[in-house]
């Protein structure tokens, strides 16, 4: 018998959190079927529900902050003016350039606040789940943003092949090296990019919030059911709780910019005159 066994209620037992914690049942009604055997339904979420909600709510409070512009910007329109101003010269200007970034401009504005929010989600009371721990709803995120900046290529260097040329051959390199460069250049620039750029939300989310779902029922656990010495750590796992509830934050914040930044920085690799 373990140590931690014995100085826990024999009655009961603990469950630790994983990846099946994410897979929430649908709301409402739904149809389960097998599909390779494995068990699925087709309903609708609460990660759904939260992804209409997120694109909602910035689109009403931005209709908002610009609905009465005045010349002394009231508390509403400053905001709003404030997180326009920071993306457009923050994430447009300084990294697609000057003369081509206006035109990106409502896509990065709309796809930061959009994925900042649905991060913020995992610590807003009520809801308190990180929608882009979906990996499939991350997947259809990062499929706009490969979108985007390939077509946006396409456009400017003057057809699919050029383009192509522009992204797989580099330049000053010539001969035999190019049979080995030209498809590493393609499968990191053209395939793996959306991978990486989805796989780093995705496991950031998912990461932080299993444990902080540790560190919470770890902790209560320990209180309700722990016996002698243990219940006091169970007081150290809420405060370890706390504390990184407090660092998630920061995380989502810095992996919504991490997000837009490099969707910016593909868009003007795509774009620029010179690869």
């Amino acid at each position: 018998m373990s140590l931690t066994t014995m100085l826990l209620a024999p009655s009961e037992s603990y469950t630790p959190p994983g990846p099946g914690d994410f897979n929430l049942p649908p709301v409402g009604p739904d149809h389960t079927f097998t599909f390779l055997g494995q068990e699925m339904y087709l309903g609708v979420t609460k990660p759904m529900l939260m992804i209409v909600l997120s694109a909602v709510l910035v689109f009403v409070f931005f209709r908002a902050a610009a609905a009465k512009r005045e010349m002394v910007p009231g508390k509403l329109q400053y905001v709003g003016e404030l997180g326009y101003g920071f993306v457009r010269n923050q994430l447009g200007r300084d990294i697609i350039g000057s003369k081509d970034f206006m035109r990106f401009v409502p896509f990065l504005f709309a796809l930061f606040f959009f994925v900042l929010l649905n991060n913020l989600f995992a610590t807003i009371p009520f809801l308190q789940f990180p929608t882009f721990s979906r990996a499939g709803l991350v997947y259809g995120l990062v499929l706009i943003s490969w979108l985007v900046y390939n077509i946006a290529g396409i456009k400017a260097q003057g057809g699919l092949f050029a383009y192509l040329k522009h992204q797989t051959v580099p330049p000053g390199v010539h001969g035999p090296m190019l049979a080995l460069l030209i498809p590493l250049e393609f499968f990191s620039n053209i395939l793996v990019r959306p991978l990486t750029l989805a796989l780093r939300l995705f496991a950031n989310m998912l990461a932080g919030h299993i444990l902080l779902i540790l560190f919470a029922l770890g902790g209560e656990y320990l209180l309700v059911h722990g016996e002698g010495l243990v219940k006091p750590v169970g007081i150290v796992a809420w405060l370890m709780f706390i504390v990184i509830a407090f660092l998630e934050l920061l995380v989502q914040a810095l992996q919504a910019y991490v997000f837009t930044l490099l969707s910016a920085l593909y868009i003007s690799g795509a774009i620029a005159e010179e690869h």
